[in-house]
């Protein structure tokens, strides 16, 4: 029978070989007769020519084939079977005294004195066959009477033609070392390498050049062996393990789970991973990539040529896989990736959890090493939903909080800044890594990656650490509505739509530019999903605040008729988007115990925080958040304070039409980042008069935010009254507070205001109790409209209240009558935003009020106040 190969993989076409002959065991080498000879070389593989694939770092390549035949000859490369030898002196000089085995087969022998002389007698075997010395271990053995028949272990050339183009999907069937007729075929495929050894045990065996970088010789082995590879490129050698004799680092249970769409921890799978893989350390990388004909692995360990690095398909999953030994923390690589087209690109690893830092765009290899000190807090934060309890949100972009600091040094600054202000959390702009620093992180193509530009995987875990430790929890801006076109990243990232919609309307973002996810794909959830699961468990994140929910609610969002395509129900609602939203807040929330959920949802949705079982009057089941942006609060409210005072009683309804939704959902109120960019100047500049009335104004505007139902959102910058609009680039205006500075007193009056909010705030459960709940709330008067006057009471589980008056208008309003319970026997004032210390006019009361037993505003008593101008007074029980 004709022996053959092993299968070549993907293309089980193969060339057929000549019949190895065979020879009688008692015959010496020297004995061999010319017919042998012909048909060994017959079996002998043509050798290609280098026209089938274009290969990299061409310069290097024609160095490397200029050099190749006089190395070759040194080492023997150019014999007709490889030097199978034991052990010897392990350097350049001994390799090149071996290497002078005869061309016709190769010298096999037992170890002998490791000298020149001891190793130019054994070079003395016939060129026709090496001449075989046994050991007296071998010589107790039995014989055999017959070797098996000789294969050619050479590639086949279907095999090479594809391993070169990149397009084999599985390049450990035939690279690597496998059993054949005769003993063990060893292949490797090493590009610009002069010569290649085997060494396995006992055993080092010199490997043909077949052409092209392929090298091939036959182990006379019965069992595949633990080996080694020792490769010798010009001027130097390098001893390595084969990537190709290892078996896949994925399990079947990943690979399960990965093709469900169901892998709750993806990054665990895919990306890549320093780990020890059968006894040796190494890293694991694997991609998604279903639609490549081929993907390699290129880096700063393989000079960025691929060439030599092709991974393997995992069946039908879409993954590719391969195990690189001796890569660790902190090399830099990337996927190239052949499209179905032929054409090749370098991708950065979708699920790389660290990148360069911008504008590089390379991923690293990454391993965590920080250690976690917050367990007092993770054990806490569980213990009250976040819409029953205190919620008084910072938000910071990073980068340009004070602009130079790392995320080491913004653990020294921030967690003491803002527990000094009384948050109880802080809201990061995106920290996922973006290409573009003017985007503030919105537009993402590392979503497993902390942005490289303030430090390490490891430093952003410092960070959040510290924020713990000062007792402030962390919330996160994400992104999983869309993503940038970016040719290194997601977009079309194995040669056609695959992270975005397949369909060109529903793939382009109309706002921004960019691409929007394929929610319907199950493996393009899962990776949203997953991450979800990923920023709340591997970097502690205590919130997610989801950005641009509307955008992907809508089919319609921003599109013209003609420009989308209604849903099967004949609807504009995004059914994919619904499901994937109910999807990851309920795989959070069921994962994450204590983390809460907030969406940036700017329209009139059904059921944003309702749970994702209960269905509504539109039929769907709630999206499962926690909390949700009350972005019409912030525009009517916004746009009364606009107005100048004599103007505020034909837009009163503007501050009260809030609670006529209030208890539609579980509100936030947010004064964020952007209301402060873009010409829209900032908080204190949006308000009318002199400068005192702007302050007065923001100042009774911030009081009367802090005690309307809802969490509270304040920008950075806003809490010190900075006069200019936010820049990323040079951050909040800190000279403002300088005692240097003139007017510094002005702007620590707000900022001493707001730490006192934020005191008062979290020591009264009448504000934050009941947020949710309408008995949490009772206008007293909410229709004064021509006095700019708004009164509230807001109570706690207990009943305990919290009487909240704002005066809007720039007068006293002396011995106003205000209706109140009779059950609370005296009222002193907790906040005045008009106390001298805040730089009011220091109109207060420091001295509690009675109740009058007249009825007022259909209370059974009522208390007589002097209103400051331009202020917010909050009264408590004494």
């Amino acid at each position: 029978m004709t022996a053959r190969p092993p299968s070549s993989g993907p293309d089980p076409k193969q060339p057929p070989e000549a019949a190895a002959k065979k020879a009688p065991a008692e015959k010496p080498a020297a004995k061999k007769t010319a017919a042998k000879k012909t048909a060994a070389k017959k079996a002998a593989p043509e050798k290609t020519t280098a026209g089938t694939a274009t290969r990299k770092a061409a310069a290097d390549k024609t160095a490397a084939e200029k050099a190749a035949p006089a190395k070759a000859a040194a080492r023997g490369t150019t014999a007709k079977k490889a030097a199978v030898r034991t052990p010897v002196a392990k350097t350049t000089t001994a390799r090149a005294e071996t290497k002078k085995a005869t061309a016709g087969k190769a010298a096999v022998r037992t170890p002998v004195a490791k000298t020149t002389t001891a190793r130019a007698e054994t070079k003395k075997a016939t060129a026709g066959k090496a001449a075989v010395k046994r050991t007296a271990a071998e010589e107790s053995a039995p014989r055999k009477t017959a070797p098996p028949p000789e294969v050619s272990p050479a590639l086949a050339m279907a095999d090479r033609e594809r391993l070169l183009a990149g397009t084999h999907h599985d390049p450990h069937s035939v690279l690597g070392a496998h059993p054949v007729p005769g003993g063990v075929a060893v292949r490797a495929f090493r590009p610009y390498a002069l010569g290649v050894a085997v060494l396995a045990g006992g055993l080092q065996v010199e490997l043909r050049h077949d052409g092209e970088g392929f090298f091939s010789g036959l182990l006379p082995l019965r069992d595949v062996p633990e080996y080694r590879l020792e490769v010798a490129y010009e001027g130097t050698v390098q001893r390595t393990e084969d990537a190709y004799r290892f078996l896949p680092a994925l399990g079947e249970l990943d690979l399960h789970l990965i093709g469900e769409g169901r892998h709750e921890e993806l990054w665990r799978a895919l990306g890549a991973h320093p780990t020890t893989h059968q006894g040796v350390a190494g890293t694991r990388f694997a991609v998604w990539a279903p639609d490549a004909r081929g993907v390699r692995v290129a880096g700063g360990f393989n000079f960025w040529d691929g060439t030599a690095y092709p991974m393997r398909s995992l069946g039908g999953t879409g993954v590719w896989e391969l195990f690189v030994p001796g890569v660790g923390e902190g090399e830099l690589y990337k996927f190239e990736i052949t499209r179905p087209d032929g054409s090749r690109t370098l991708r950065a690893d979708p699920l790389a959890r660290r990148t360069e830092v911008p504008p590089a765009t390379s991923s690293v290899v990454h391993a965590s090493h920080h250690e976690w000190s917050d367990e007092e807090w993770l054990a806490r934060r569980a213990r009250r939903p976040a819409h029953e309890a205190p919620l008084s949100v910072y938000e910071v972009h990073l980068p340009s909080w004070r602009p130079g600091l790392t995320y080491r040094d913004l653990a020294e600054q921030l967690p003491a800044y803002v527990k000094d202000l009384g948050f109880t959390h802080v809201e990061l702009m995106p920290v996922a890594e973006h290409p573009f620093g003017g985007s503030w992180g919105y537009q993402v193509t590392g979503f497993y990656a902390p942005t490289a530009r303030l430090g390490t995987p490891d430093d952003f875990k410092y960070l959040v650490d510290a924020l713990h430790r000062a007792g402030i929890g962390v919330i996160m801006d994400w992104v999983p509505a869309h993503f940038p076109r970016d040719a290194w990243a997601l977009a079309e990232f194995d040669g056609r739509p695959l992270y975005e919609h397949s369909d060109p309307l529903r793939a382009a973002h109309p706002d921004w530019g960019t691409l929007e996810f394929d929610f319907g794909r199950r493996e393009v959830r899962n990776f949203l999903v997953a991450n979800a699961v990923y920023w709340c468990e591997e970097f502690h994140i205590d919130g997610l605040r989801v950005d641009a929910v509307a955008s992907m609610l809508y089919l319609d969002y921003s599109r013209e008729p003609g420009q989308w395509t209604p849903n099967e129900h004949g609807g504009r609602e995004n059914l994919d988007a619904v499901a994937f939203l109910q999807e990851m807040n309920a795989t959070v929330y069921r994962r994450v115990p204590g983390v809460v959920t907030i969406a940036e949802e700017s329209t009139a949705w059904d059921g944003v925080t309702r749970a994702t079982h209960h269905r509504g009057p539109s039929g769907f089941g709630g999206l499962g958040f926690g909390l949700k942006w009350n972005m019409g609060w912030m525009h009517d409210s916004l746009q009364y304070m606009s107005h100048e005072p004599v103007h505020r009683a034909y837009h009163h309804g503007e501050m009260t039409f809030s609670m006529v939704y209030a208890y539609s959902e579980n509100y936030v109120l947010p004064i964020s980042h952007d209301e402060v960019v873009h010409g829209k100047g900032s908080l204190v500049s949006k308000m009318p008069g002199d400068w005192w009335q702007q302050r007065a104004n923001l100042r009774a505007y911030l009081a009367f935010m802090w005690s309307h139902p809802g969490k509270q959102l304040l920008f950075m910058g806003q809490e010190f009254a900075q006069g200019s609009e936010w820049s990323e680039a040079r951050g909040p205006d800190w000279w403002l507070l300088d005692p240097s500075y003139g007017a510094a007193a002005e702007h620590r009056g707000v900022l001493d205001l707001v730490r006192d909010l934020n005191s008062v705030y979290r020591a009264t459960p009448a504000l934050w109790e009941r947020d949710v709940h309408p008995d949490g709330f009772e206008w007293i008067v909410g229709d004064a409209a021509d006095d700019n006057v708004l009164a509230f009471l807001r109570r706690a589980t207990d009943g305990t209240p919290l009487l909240a008056v704002s005066n809007f208008a720039p007068v006293v309003r002396h011995d106003y009558r205000l209706g109140v319970p009779d059950d609370v026997p005296a009222w002193r004032e907790a906040v005045n935003t008009d106390a001298a210390r805040y730089g009011g006019s220091d109109v207060v009361r420091p001295d509690p009020v009675k109740p009058d037993p007249q009825g007022w505003h259909g209370r059974p008593a009522s208390i007589r106040l002097t209103l400051p101008p331009l202020a917010t007074v909050w009264l408590r029980p004494a």
